[in-house]
């Protein structure tokens, strides 16, 4: 039974506290609420009988922070919890529980455990568009969800937003948070077979797919080839021609390192875990005269060391960014003309049809993956020494349009 007390006061708290008060810890305000006195620091405490007949101690807070009157309440409201049958004490220790399981299916940290798990095996490119999605779009706007409780309807919005000014990332984002709740789901964290159904095909204006616009006539691709070389900045510029001259990718060309370059072979090795399409080694890219000329002229800006394009002035990058190649050539005059990945286009077309070469040459240059899973199996042929031929003719072939 609670120790009958006369009840407290702020003052007889204060007084007691500086060791002046007729009153010493602990200090009992009635019905088992009393402050006690541990290492210079003071706690309520609620004195009470469980259910079960054995007595227990509530802590309620540390004074001043919690005042008499705080107190006062919250021991109040275990004691209704008494009259109901209920052990405070077990209450408090089941809501824990139960707000540490809803933290763990909070959507921003299954998001996090997500790309953890997933970038190992993501090439750079796929990593940064996967993470951007994700830290940029899904989690300022879901993270503090529970993912058991994410509906279409959650999603849905946030993916039309990031739709309006860019499709490729609203896709992204869409396919990332549809993995994320699958991940979920073989966690343990959200009921099996919910998935999110965001059908972007009737939930987003249609788009034209596939299409970077590419020069696939002589005409066009001199007018090309005159605005490239016609820009001011020499790293662009440099940069430009080299995906010109070797069709690879543009995330590939702003990333090439010195130390990637063999001189003597005049070939450039990718990285595997760089490339799109994994193979399990690097892609062999054939150098022509001129690209050994062209990085050989910018190679004092740099010593020679690291990134052969450096970032422009502004670019947080360590490299030339990616985007500004498309920029530059929007800038030029050539917006719906051409565009940087679409000279891997121009060469597939023009190299074929102008030069007459075999088209497995050209997919072997453009590190494309093979049709079918029996090809990808068996087929690892790579030509590369053809593909220094043909390569040396494709450059030759884009210097004398002008």
């Amino acid at each position: 039974m609670a120790r009958p007390a006369k009840q407290l006061t702020d003052k007889t708290i204060r007084d007691a506290i500086k060791g002046v008060g007729k009153r010493h810890f602990p200090l009992y305000d009635g019905h088992g609420l009393h402050l006690i006195e541990r290492a210079g620091r003071h706690h309520w405490r609620l004195k009470y009988t469980r259910p079960d007949g054995r007595e227990n101690r509530l802590a309620l807070g540390a004074f001043p922070e919690v005042s008499l009157a705080e107190a006062r309440i919250l021991a109040f409201d275990a004691r209704m919890k008494l009259r109901q049958g209920i052990d405070p004490a077990a209450a408090r220790k089941a809501d824990k529980i139960a707000t540490r399981a809803v933290n763990d299916r909070r959507f921003g940290k299954l998001a996090g455990e997500w790309l953890d798990l997933k970038t190992p095996g993501w090439s750079p490119i796929t990593s940064r568009k996967n993470r951007r999605a994700v830290e940029a779009y899904l989690v300022p706007r879901l993270g503090s969800l529970d993912v058991a409780a994410i509906g279409t309807s959650n999603v849905l919005p946030i993916i039309r937003e990031v739709n309006a000014h860019s499709p490729e990332f609203a896709r992204a984002a869409a396919g990332a948070a549809q993995n994320i709740v699958r991940f979920a789901i073989a966690e343990g964290k959200r009921e099996e077979g919910r998935l999110l159904d965001l059908d972007l095909r009737h939930n987003l204006p249609g788009r034209q797919r596939g299409h970077n616009p590419a020069a696939t006539t002589p005409a066009a691709l001199t007018r090309v080839l005159n605005v490239i070389r016609g820009l001011d900045n020499p790293v662009m510029r440099a940069a430009l021609m080299l995906c010109c001259y070797t069709a690879q990718r543009p995330a590939n060309v702003v990333q090439m390192r010195w130390e990637q370059i063999d001189v003597k072979e005049k070939e450039w090795a990718i990285p595997d875990h760089e490339m799109k399409v994994k193979t399990g080694e690097p892609h062999i890219v054939p150098l022509p005269r001129q690209v050994m000329r062209l990085v050989e002229a910018i190679r004092p800006l740099t010593g020679g060391r690291g990134f052969v394009f450096p970032p422009l002035a502004q670019q947080r990058t360590p490299h030339l960014h990616r985007d500004s190649l498309s920029k530059a050539l929007r800038a030029a005059g050539l917006r719906g003309v051409q565009t940087p990945h679409g000279l891997r286009a121009t060469l597939r077309t023009m190299a074929r049809e102008r030069l007459g070469v075999h088209a497995d040459v050209l997919e072997a240059q453009l590190a494309h993956g093979k049709k079918d899973e029996i090809q990808a199996a068996y087929d690892h042929a790579r030509f590369v020494q053809e593909r220094h031929k043909v390569m040396q003719r494709w450059a030759d072939y884009l210097d004398g349009l002008n």
